[in-house]
């Protein structure tokens, strides 16, 4: 048994400290040292769950890659569970420019392949009977298998979906929706239509971030704003506030919190991320209580 079981979303990050965004348009900039290292959404809400102390699974596809090397390297470094399939077309990667503020742009490399998921629905299925909750990763090969998969997260399995920067009309994002009991989803393409399109997804709570300002909760016809908490320390890097974000709601609601309770503690966990540098949290770092 599995307090988290996180289904997609694996990937690296290739770090690039830039002097501003947006970037000027130079034939070049002298850059700190580029690091590779384990990143992506899914990545990010494994590695954040597990430093708040979740028993935490992960299942997705990786490339026999040297990127690959390093998502299976650091992954091993935690102990966390992991079912893996090689993935003919590479292991995903962004290339993520933050700059000295900690804000940052992430350019995204899907990798994606053509052909049948790399896992079987009744494999996946049997994950998540194992589990307390399970974190769907918006990748193509899980939207192909949510079909065969509703009926088992619909089992009295807490599921939440992260969205991302959907626009709220993108198609490809509803099936994520209509399967979550959690959706979260950033602001930055909303704009002033997240009421609206929070009310498409009712009656489930519906979490719109924002970063630095906060967050809007979307629950039973009502909205309730959820300030950012302050970080610990200066902020390094905001790579991962997201998916910490979201470990912090699934470990709060774990423990017995409210949305609104678990949501808050959940900006304290983003912010104590991004006073860190990079996905792979020391112990200590992220708030457990």
């Amino acid at each position: 048994m599995c307090d988290l079981l996180v289904i997609g979303g694996l990937g690296v990050d290739v770090r690039v400290r830039v002097p501003r965004l947006p970037l000027p348009v130079v034939d070049s900039v002298t850059v700190d040292p580029i690091e590779l290292r384990v990143g992506n959404t899914g990545a990010g809400v494994v590695l954040a769950a597990h430093a708040l102390g979740l028993r935490v699974t992960v299942v997705d596809t990786v490339g026999v890659d040297p990127a690959g090397a390093v998502v299976r390297a650091a992954l091993a470094r935690t102990g966390v569970r992991t079912v893996l399939a090689d993935d003919p077309a590479g292991t995903r990667r962004s290339v993520n420019l933050v700059d000295p503020d900690g804000r940052r742009m992430s350019l995204y490399d899907p990798r994606s392949s053509d052909g049948p998921p790399p896992f079987a629905s009744t494999q996946v299925a049997e994950l998540a009977r194992d589990a307390t909750h399970v974190h769907l990763s918006i990748m193509g090969w899980v939207r192909d298998l949510l079909p065969d998969l509703g009926e088992v997260l619909g089992e009295g399995v807490g599921t939440s979906t992260d969205l991302h920067d959907w626009d709220g009309r993108n198609p490809y994002h509803r099936p994520f929706a209509e399967v979550a009991e959690l959706v979260l989803v950033s602001g930055a393409a909303l704009d002033d239509r997240a009421a609206a399109v929070a009310g498409t997804l009712a009656p489930r709570p519906v979490l719109v971030t924002r970063g630095a300002d906060g967050a809007e909760l979307y629950l039973g016809g009502r909205v309730q704003r959820i300030p950012a908490a302050v970080p610990p320390g200066p902020v390094i890097d905001s790579n991962g506030a997201g998916d910490a974000f979201a470990a912090g709601i699934i470990a709060a609601r774990s423990r017995g919190a409210t949305w609104a309770e678990a949501a808050g503690y959940a900006t304290r966990v983003a912010a104590a991320a991004c006073t860190h540098d990079g996905m792979e949290y020391p112990p200590g770092l992220l708030p457990r209580d």
